[in-house]
């Protein structure tokens, strides 16, 4: 037996809504010849006639009138299907996975997905906060679409910055120079520092040592910590200072004072894989270009 063609399926539903062969083919925008010869098709298709016409008019068989309900569930469930790969197609549905340095989430996370939400509603958007070498090693794996993160990372990634700020030294509130409206690297050369630890995510570090030998120094580290709240518990208690972003004074309000270093800044960046082709990814990408993002 021969399928049905969806076409035909339309034929049949505006012929039996008008009860007429003229109507249904002025609807249709098709001559009425086309229109019976369809129609015939059809019926040959699913082995019954599907209307009477005689004199008084175009009316549908019994077999008609059981077709019609299945035959318009079929082009709604064509419509649908349309619609939904359309929808899928501009990413207002789909899903996107995206992985925030754990630094960043606090004030990242918030305006990003909230401004996601509102335009795409429908997207199933998931969020997880991790530590570099894990966010990264998730991009590559394909676990995530997209990450916010700070440089350097490693080549092969796409990127943009989203915005920069300044860094800062991070001293206790009680450090002689604690009251300074800003601080060069070189005056911090004799501190006791806490810092990450080296294998966190070498790329890091390289650029750390870098900047503290054009400062003229190497720092004594006296203790490491894997986070940034850590880091900042260490320094309010005194046991050394650290060098962290402006936004970081989010996580800790007391205890500590940030003083911007001069000439110092540090980025935030969305980074993903160039393969990558994604619809919802290309939404947020152009979400970001039209959205403010600036540090709290």
């Amino acid at each position: 037996m021969t399928t049905p063609e969806l076409r035909q399926m339309r034929y049949f539903v505006a012929v039996a809504e008008e009860l007429s062969f003229t109507r249904a083919a002025e609807r249709l925008r098709i001559a009425q010849q086309s229109l019976s010869q369809q129609i015939r098709v059809l019926e040959r298709a699913v082995g019954a006639r599907l209307f009477d016409r005689d004199t008084r008019g175009t009316r549908l068989t019994e077999v008609g009138r059981l077709f019609l309900p299945e035959a318009r569930a079929v082009i709604d469930r064509a419509e649908q299907a349309v619609s939904s790969v359309g929808r899928a197609a501009r990413g207002e549905i789909g899903r996107l996975n995206l992985a925030f340095l754990a630094s960043v989430t606090n004030y990242l996370l918030p305006p990003v997905v909230r401004a996601f939400r509102e335009r795409f509603p429908d997207v199933e958007l998931t969020t997880d906060d991790l530590g570099i070498a894990e966010l990264v090693a998730g991009l590559r794996e394909g676990r995530y679409d997209a990450a916010f993160t700070r440089p350097p990372l490693v080549d092969g990634l796409a990127t943009r910055t989203l915005f920069v700020e300044r860094a800062c030294a991070v001293l206790p509130e009680d450090h002689p120079l604690a009251t300074r409206a800003e601080l060069h690297l070189a005056e911090l050369a004799g501190e006791p520092w806490v810092l990450t630890p080296r294998s966190s995510w070498p790329p890091w570090h390289h650029k750390y040592d870098r900047d503290y030998s054009q400062a003229g120094f190497t720092p004594n580290v006296v203790q490491r910590a894997t986070t940034v709240p850590n880091l900042l518990g260490l320094v309010a208690a005194g046991v050394g200072v650290t060098r962290l972003a402006h936004s970081a004074r989010e996580l800790r309000r007391t205890g500590v004072v940030f003083i911007p270093l001069s000439g110092d800044y540090a980025a935030t960046d969305l980074v993903w894989l160039p393969t990558t082709s994604k619809p919802t990814l290309d939404n947020l990408l152009n979400l970001l270009s039209t959205t403010n993002l600036t540090e709290p």
